[in-house]
């Protein structure tokens, strides 16, 4: 009874007698059931199957019935970019008030949105390094920000390299961690973890070379892009199995690659992908606010300079982590006795000399001149708003010459060699500016001579006139 009864219970699932069953003993048994379009009944006993479907609809959840295999999605998350959904207002009289969602964030879409397309709502940018680092890497971001509409960019720096993003927009939160720190605190890091995973990013991107530590610090964050650098060697082994994306840079120093230094990273970025061309990176932009703009007038104005008046000197030498020079150029800062030597040639302009600790006024007034222009300024920021009210700067490979070629100021760089100025300064000739290099490989060997015959390209700032009204 019980052996009749198991014969009829499997053949309508087999779609054949038990007899026709392979034997137990072959490991490699076939499951008729699992596609059963591929076996012809038996010949004893044919079975009609009722509303046969092209499709199987166990396979393909997505399917509705209709005999139309080609149409699955749609183009709204297959083809072309995100979209940018409008934000509701906020209710100012709701105690409450409402739920925050991203821009373009549809809780019922948003995983299919982001499997299926890859959308990105929320970006993590982990950058490694100081200010010229990071400000540098503001292209990147402003790539990300058109490559993917609506997207929510957050940021993990350093100190230093947190002050940066008061010049961009496009930041929502930057958070201070220590990233070269080799043994950081465990609170720290687990606290740091716990912030990135309570954030829900969908990539994260990070510049620092990474290992298996690294690796696993941002396989941790529980992104589903997970992007970085790697080392050029052999401590770079098992960071790709916890990697979504990895970029080999050339040397072990990251910052020596100069202007370009992401190129990688930022042709990944800007990929063509589908109905998506390939998109370029635009050139370095920074903003300055209305109230940094009035606190570094109050400043220079101090110092006895007129706004369109006077001329930036950058790059005194100093042991101060405020200089801001790149860690691809230790050679990158003059003596005070060149910078003086410098400043007796210029004519028509006032010489602002840019101290990036108070010790240094003292060395500057002694051997310049008690009525010299002395601004004390630490933060990229303000520096920015020093150089935008000005004719010009002069400077050596510090964060004041990318600044100025964001605000288009003509400006002179004087660099160690010309290897480094073409890497720092690609095509100076269209952004005005005047790469002098030492010929000697040493920047205090620089020719003076050379320099001083290049000031001629600061001219003060005619006022505009405004016409009379009639």
């Amino acid at each position: 009874m019980a052996t009749s009864l198991l014969s009829k219970s499997l053949t309508p699932i087999f779609f054949s007698s038990p007899s026709s069953l392979p034997s137990s003993n072959h490991l490699t048994t076939k499951l008729f059931f699992l596609n059963p379009l591929e076996h012809s009944p038996s010949p004893k006993r044919s079975i009609v199957l009722p509303q046969a479907k092209k499709k199987n609809p166990w396979l393909d959840l997505f399917y509705d019935g209709e005999d139309e295999p080609e149409t699955e999605y749609g183009s709204m998350f297959s083809d072309g970019k995100q979209d940018e959904d409008p934000y509701p207002r906020d209710n100012p009289e709701n105690p409450y008030g409402f739920l925050k969602f991203p821009q373009g964030y549809a809780v019922e879409m948003a995983s299919l949105g982001s499997k299926v397309r890859g959308d990105v709502r929320r970006c993590c940018c982990v950058v490694s390094g100081g200010v010229y680092d990071n400000l540098l890497f503001f292209p990147a971001i402003q790539l990300i920000k058109d490559r993917y509409p609506g997207v929510q960019i957050d940021i993990i720096t350093s100190a230093r390299g947190k002050q940066t993003y008061e010049m961009n927009k496009n930041v929502r939160w930057a958070t201070v961690y220590d990233l070269d720190d080799n043994f950081p605190d465990p609170a720290e890091y687990t606290d740091m973890l716990g912030l990135l995973k309570n954030r829900y990013y969908d990539m994260v991107l990070s510049t620092k070379l990474a290992g298996l530590g690294h690796a696993a610090f941002l396989f941790m964050t529980t992104a589903r892009d997970r992007v970085s650098y790697v080392y050029p060697n052999v401590n770079a082994a098992g960071a790709g199995l916890l990697l979504s994306e990895t970029f080999t840079p050339d040397s072990m120093n990251l910052s020596e690659g100069g202007y370009n230094m992401y190129h990688q990273m930022i042709e990944w970025l800007g990929r063509p992908v589908k109905d998506i061309p390939q998109h370029l990176a635009s050139p370095l932009k920074v903003s300055i606010s209305r109230k940094l703009k009035e606190a570094v007038e109050a400043k220079y104005k101090e110092a006895g300079a007129e706004k369109g008046k006077y001329v930036v000197i950058h790059g005194i030498k100093c042991d101060s982590k405020a200089s801001m020079q790149s860690e691809g150029d230790t050679d990158s800062l003059l003596p005070i006795e060149i910078w003086a030597e410098i400043s007796q040639a210029i004519r028509g302009v006032t010489p602002i000399f840019v101290i990036p600790h108070e010790k240094l006024r003292e060395d500057v007034e002694e051997i310049v001149g008690e009525e010299t222009s002395i601004v004390f300024i630490t933060t990229p920021g303000q520096l920015a708003a020093l150089i935008n009210d000005s004719v010009g700067v002069i400077a050596t490979n510090t964060a004041a010459i990318q600044l100025a070629l964001a605000r288009e100021k003509p400006s002179i760089a004087l660099f160690c060699s010309e290897e480094k100025g073409k890497c720092f300064v690609p095509d100076a000739e269209g952004k005005k500016c005047t790469v002098i290099a030492s010929k000697t490989g040493n920047l205090a060997d620089i020719d003076v001579a050379v320099v001083k015959d290049t000031l001629k390209v600061f001219k003060t700032a005619a006022p505009a006139t405004t016409p009379a009204l009639v």
